[in-house]
């Protein structure tokens, strides 16, 4: 038994194409009628009181707990995309954009309709998150795993990456996009924290969720993730997302939903952080029924992807990996994206039908609204007569009744936001001397002091540019930061075009996240006392998933300087392990020394290393990239510049004297250069003669 088979296919697609109440019945036979294929096959409601139908919330409240799941521009197509988008903001509910980003151009498209999604997924790779990205969404999520295939990150083949998709995501065309399993700013959960706080600083109007993996002690993870002032978090079943998962995961990576979302209500209500945080479940949900026992278990919100595709015309040719999608919803290509025919009535049918079968079940369970469930896991039992394999289970660990009677089951307040004893950010006390430059385009200068508790310093400034600016690019400099004292974590985060931060000390890890204009400068109060050691200024991760912008930093920096820049320029005067990781854009000069691994991942982008003591060469990663020296005029002006430039923010004692004796510096900097792209392979062969074959048959 497969859950879509062609059979079923047609059935959803039936009710799609009508939203016919008798055809949507048809299709959900079809489905329950099956041999038990899941954990909730194995699972019955108790008798309960009824109650009339017309007392039941209308299916149009209970649409708005739907979420289209994340499926980036990329592994779908542009319409596709844009389809699910605007089907799910028409009923006021959500689409997730997945990790690829999306178009600019759609946030300034004249209505009625909003075709980009209201939930907007920042990934390991960072791809497509900006400012700009950042603030127009109502949801951010914080993507740790995903479903089918937990520990590994986001794969997109390198023939799907088209010139759209590589400036969406920052990179370039033909070359595969592979995020890496963790986000570099997040190893442990006071990390995660810092990141939420990041994101609710620069967009404070939007939730942030984080994305877990139904496993084996995904409930104490998600105790932690509600510790971190999360607002939302998606427990993500095995069944999710497989359409371009490596087989191997398929198989054997994952749980199913039902047993992490059991897992995390129950670890949730025993700690008392049950009613902070709203519950997201999704892998497979395919009926009102799968919807129903979720909430039982737990959920509030319930995401659809596979369900929602074959709504659109999906067919289940499985081709989603190989570009190839005959319906144009998974592909890239504009000829098959030409055959694509889905409307976003058709998913509003399906979502329609589907929520109007809850209001029946919620009917017979005696309930009016679907909140009155959820976590009324007592209303559950273990089906009987079932034979098979599913006999054998004991599911009494899933059916238990956390906490005592009084302990909420469901989330109790509308955001779980961080109440700072150390104050109020620093951001919102310069919010308001920033104003004129905001609202009527004066420069404004402002100064301040800054200490170690002041975190994301200029996250709020930027997001507030970037809604009030929109396209339009604002003034360099626009807003003048000078702060003086010791910055906390991802100082600068998020900084944007016509923001320039100016430090006159220190700043901890994560300076520039996500930087997408503006400028950056770091500086010592005082020079070292004794320049040949070493002289850290910023901390680890810096510029990591930069876009764009410039930064200055008259000191050395820690480790993963500049990973998965894509477009940022910088010049330091040192770095750590794992400089310019997953680099695909963007200019990187380095004035000392480096640590091991230099460039590893590294596809596109340049940079610059002074190498005084000829160790350069045996710290970088071959694989990737190949050494030059700086012959080329055209690259010696270049790099000449960039050194100028960091002495006239900076001051740099370092810049000045390599200025001052260039023709003696210059034969001592490498280039850094990305070995030529391998272009994607062609379609297998065999492939290709399989699909003349069923062609021709056709055609007969």
């Amino acid at each position: 038994y497969h859950a879509y088979s062609p059979t079923n296919v047609r059935a959803l697609q039936q009710v799609a194409e009508s939203g016919d109440r008798e055809r949507y019945r048809a299709f959900v036979r079809l489905v329950e009628e099956r041999e038990p294929a899941t954990l909730r096959d194995l699972l019955a409601f108790k008798p309960t009181t009824p109650v009339p139908l017309e007392e039941v919330e209308p299916a149009e409240e209970i649409r708005r707990r739907f979420v289209v799941t994340a499926m980036s521009l990329g592994a779908l197509s542009p319409e596709a995309f844009r389809t699910l988008a605007i089907a799910m903001n028409r009923i006021g509910a959500r689409s997730n954009s997945g990790e690829g980003g999306e178009d600019p151009d759609w946030y300034y498209e004249p209505g009625p309709d909003t075709p980009h999604s209201r939930i907007k997924q920042v990934a390991s790779a960072r791809f497509g998150v900006t400012t700009e990205y950042l603030t127009r969404a109502d949801e951010l999520e914080i993507k740790i795993a995903q479903g089918s295939k937990p520990g590994e990150g986001g794969q997109l083949p390198a023939h799907k990456v088209t010139a759209l998709i590589a400036r969406l995501r920052h990179a370039i065309p033909g070359i595969s996009l592979i995020s890496p399993p963790p986000h570099h700013d997040i190893y442990s959960i006071e990390d995660l924290a810092q990141l939420i706080y990041d994101l609710k600083q620069v967009n404070p109007r939007a939730r942030v969720g984080v994305k877990l993996v139904a496993e084996a002690g995904v409930g104490t993870i998600a105790a932690g993730v509600a510790k971190a002032h999360a607002d939302y978090i998606l427990i993500s079943g095995h069944s999710g997302g497989t359409g371009a998962s490596p087989l191997s995961s398929i198989k054997y990576a994952g749980v199913p939903w039902e047993l992490g979302l059991a897992e995390t209500q129950q670890t949730l209500v025993l700690n008392d952080l049950r009613s902070r945080v709203r519950l997201r479940t999704d892998g497979g949900l395919q009926t009102a029924r799968d919807v129903v026992i979720a909430a039982l278990l737990g959920a509030e919100e319930f995401g659809f992807g596979t369900a929602a595709l074959v709504a659109i015309g999906c067919d289940m040719a499985r081709q989603c990996h190989l570009n190839t999608c005959p319906t144009g919803i998974a592909t890239q290509r504009e000829d098959l994206r030409a055959r694509f025919k889905g409307t976003p009535e058709q998913v509003i049918n399906f979502f329609t039908q589907l929520a109007e079968d809850v209001r029946h079940y919620l009917a017979q369970l005696g309930a009016r609204r679907l909140d009155e469930i959820v976590g009324r896991v007592e209303l559950l039992e273990q089906a009987k007569n079932i034979d098979g394999p599913g006999a054998t289970l004991d599911l009494s660990p899933i059916l238990a009744v956390p906490g005592g009677p009084d302990a909420p089951r469901r989330c109790l307040r509308e955001r779980n936001d961080f109440d700072d004893v150390s104050g109020p950010p620093l951001d919102d006390q310069i919010l308001e001397q920033a104003l004129p430059a905001i609202e009527e385009g004066r420069p404004v200068r402002i100064t301040a002091q800054v200490r170690n508790h002041h975190r994301a310093v200029g996250a709020r400034l930027a997001g507030t540019l970037s809604l009030r600016y929109g396209r339009e690019r604002p003034p360099a400099g626009l807003i003048e930061l000078q702060l003086t004292g010791q910055a906390g974590q991802s100082f600068g985060a998020w900084c944007t075009h016509g923001l320039r931060l100016i430090l006159d000390g220190d700043a901890n890890d994560y300076v520039g996240k996500g930087m997408a204009g503006g400028e950056i400068i770091v500086r010592p109060r005082e020079e070292p006392v004794d320049e040949s050691r070493p002289h850290v200024i910023v901390g680890n991760t810096v510029l990591y998933g930069a876009t764009g912008g410039e930064l200055y930093v008259a000191g050395q920096a820690g480790e993963r300087f500049a990973v998965r820049n894509s477009g940022a320029v910088a010049v330091v005067e040192g770095v750590g392990d794992h400089g310019c990781e997953y680099m695909t854009a963007g200019t990187v000069v380095v004035l000392g020394e480096t640590g091991r691994n230099f460039a590893s991942g590294m596809t596109n982008g340049i940079a610059y290393v002074l190498d005084l003591h000829g160790t350069f060469p045996s710290r970088y990663n071959s694989e990737y990239v190949g050494l030059e020296r700086v012959t080329e005029p055209e690259d010696a002006e270049r790099l000449r510049s960039l050194i100028e430039r960091h002495v006239a923010w900076t001051g740099s004692r370092r810049g000045q004297q390599i200025l001052a004796h260039w023709q003696e510096y210059l034969p001592r900097f490498w280039k850094v250069v990305p070995h030529p792209a391998i272009e994607a392979p062609a379609e297998q062969p065999v492939r290709r003669a399989r699909q003349a074959v069923a062609a021709a048959s056709a055609a007969d």
